[in-house]
């Protein structure tokens, strides 16, 4: 028994929420919106030419200049630089910050991912009786966190970045969330995934959300292509017998879905279930 590879790519398109749009694109460029703010960030596979004019891309509240090709650089401020600002998805309240890396503290495209979790978790409480666990790895600032507890999992939310789980933290508090049963870890995803194999515990659902490159809690190199197979085996292991999913990300531009399907279907032999593929999408 082993699961079935979908014969098809799955599009999941995150089409905005009061608290974001995606108003235009072109010229290896995307003109967002945040909450009250207009913003312009790089984006290499938009090809194509913009609609608006250039007027509203040369009126956004920033602008993202790129330093290199490792996503660093700097913001222009079209007035007073802009701190931590409020937003929200749902029931998860959270906030919005320009950080050197392009991106504010969070990535819209996974909106499509939450709503998905969001059901997923609901469903499966349903179903079972009670309460599903949730294992967050590479949890960042923490909105997939809020999203399931919201929907009433007890989650495990893991990052290496002290400063990240702190971020997550104060977006809890911030969404009334800090009661709900999450725990908070800093930590090599690695190190504390093969320590819950060894401990015998499991999870009604994962989220993998792994850097190309990063570093651990205690200098640990982590390289997708080297390191995935064997934390995604280990990942196999947590899972329950009636889990309701294993979701897993992967933002570097040379792993296709196809190859990530391949993947997970090795590493979850002797379970049944569909392996859905594909790409996220802002439209």
């Amino acid at each position: 028994m082993s699961p079935t590879i979908a014969a098809a790519p799955l599009v999941m398109r995150t089409t905005g929420w009061s608290d974001y749009a995606l108003l235009d694109s072109g010229n290896g460029r995307k003109l967002e919106r945040y909450g009250p703010y207009t913003v312009v960030r790089p984006e290499p596979q938009c090809f194509w030419s913009p609609r608006l004019p250039a007027k509203a891309w040369d009126d956004a509240d920033a602008i993202f200049d790129p330093s290199d090709e490792d996503e660093a650089g700097r913001w222009r401020f079209k007035g007073k630089p802009i701190e931590k600002f409020p937003l929200s998805w749902g029931e998860a309240r959270f906030h919005g910050q320009f950080t050197p890396f392009r991106h504010l503290a969070f990535f819209p495209e996974q909106a499509a991912n939450w709503a998905w979790q969001d059901e997923r978790v609901r469903a499966f409480a349903k179903a079972s009786g009670r309460q599903p666990k949730i294992l967050n790895l590479f949890g960042y600032t923490g909105v997939a966190s809020l999203v399931c507890a919201a929907a009433g999992a007890a989650v495990t939310h893991v990052d290496a970045s002290k400063k990240s789980v702190g971020f997550a933290r104060e977006n809890a508090a911030f969404a009334d969330l800090a009661d709900k049963p999450i725990r908070w870890i800093v930590e090599d995803a690695r190190k504390f995934v093969a320590r819950e194999v060894r401990r015998g515990n499991v999870y009604d659902g994962i989220i993998l959300d792994p850097p190309k490159f990063g570093r651990g809690a205690d200098g640990e190199v982590w390289r997708l292509f080297e390191d995935l197979t064997e934390l995604t085996a280990n990942c196999a292991q947590l899972l329950s017998d009636d889990a309701a999913f294993l979701l897993m990300n992967a933002y570097a531009a040379r792993v296709s879905g196809a190859a990530m399907s391949g993947l997970l279907a090795q590493v979850l032999e002797g379970r049944s279930g569909v392996i859905d593929w594909g790409e996220l999408s802002l439209v």
